[in-house]
């Protein structure tokens, strides 16, 4: 039956009006669905067992219980990529923003013409990765990136992920300058998770963009953690820790304190650098790290993490 069901599935996308109709279906199934509903079916469809949503006790529980009660203008202002930065500037100085070369909110202006002759990366502001590299003008299809951003842009993030705090962004396009070590390599990405303010775990993502992608995680003191909290790269494959351990960065401690200093507001946050020659860049701050719907391994670790995040409840 299974079988039949996928094969009738197959049968009618793959006719202009079937097509049409399963998008509809797919629009309005993000709309209509509770964000209760919605949340529990999809943890239960990753973990097997419905979230505790009224008791919650582990740290990705938590997460989804934020997800639907912690809401303040301030979750909205710092998740728009392109508003977040005047909350970055007022709170530890505009010196560690990545250069915004330009921004637009028609992709009708993403031309040659409008993007300076440096290495640079497009994205939008008002949801999550489908970053777009470009390291020559000259080798990009430009009307193609038109047409991915157009879509992107009339995207509302909030309906395939119920995290309000993306709901009410006013879409922009943003051009950064792209990052690149000496070797023309991606940095690092530290993402630093603070509870109730403080800093609590360490997520060093290494060789993004790549197959050879890998995550560590390490505590505050920079000590390597027994866990594991993977996210889908494709084929099967995870951003799995590294054999290798990494040594800490020579401005760790200016890291933590200005992560901190960040996190101040929120219950939970997840703030990202990038560090490039010992030169700090922030990346972003993430309210719910995968949505909270990604698997600590093993699970002791999830309710060991969970019992430290105090939700005030």
């Amino acid at each position: 039956m299974k079988n039949l069901k996928i094969s009738f599935r197959g049968y009618y996308t793959n006719t202009l009006l079937g097509r049409k109709l399963d998008a509809l279906y797919k629009f309005y199934r993000w709309r209509l669905l509770p964000e209760v509903y919605y949340v529990r079916q999809k943890y239960k469809r990753i973990f097997g067992v419905y979230p505790d949503l009224k008791c919650p006790k582990s740290l990705n529980e938590k997460i989804l219980w934020l997800k639907l009660n912690d809401r303040t203008p301030l979750h909205t202002l710092c998740a728009d990529k392109f508003a977040v930065r005047e909350y970055v500037r007022d709170t530890i100085g505009e010196k560690y923003l990545i250069p915004l070369l330009y921004t637009t909110h028609d992709p009708r202006d993403i031309v040659p013409e409008n993007i300076p002759n440096e290495p640079s990366v497009i994205k939008t502001n008002h949801d999550s990765s489908g970053v777009i590299f470009v390291r020559d003008k000259k080798e990009v299809d430009w009307k193609e990136i038109q047409k991915k951003l157009n879509r992107r842009i009339k995207s509302n993030y909030y309906w395939r992920s119920k995290e309000w705090q993306y709901k009410n962004i006013i879409p922009r396009i943003l051009v950064e300058k792209l990052l690149e070590d000496e070797n023309k390599n991606n940095p690092f990405d530290y993402k630093f998770h603070c509870f109730n303010g403080t800093l609590r775990m360490i997520q060093v993502d290494m060789n993004r963009g790549t197959s050879s992608h890998r995550r560590n995680w390490y505590s505050p003191k920079w000590k390597r953690e027994p866990y594991k909290w993977t996210s889908p790269l494709g084929n099967n494959n995870f951003t799995d820790p590294s054999k290798e351990d990494i040594e800490p960065p020579k401005n760790f401690d200016q890291m933590v304190a200005l992560s901190q200093n960040l996190a101040k507001p929120f219950k939970y946050v997840r703030v990202d650098w990038y560090n490039l020659n010992g030169r700090l860049y922030f990346g972003e701050l993430t309210f719910h790290h995968d949505g909270g719907y990604r698997p600590i391994e093993p699970y002791e670790w999830d309710l060991k993490l969970g019992a430290e995040l105090n939700l005030g409840l």
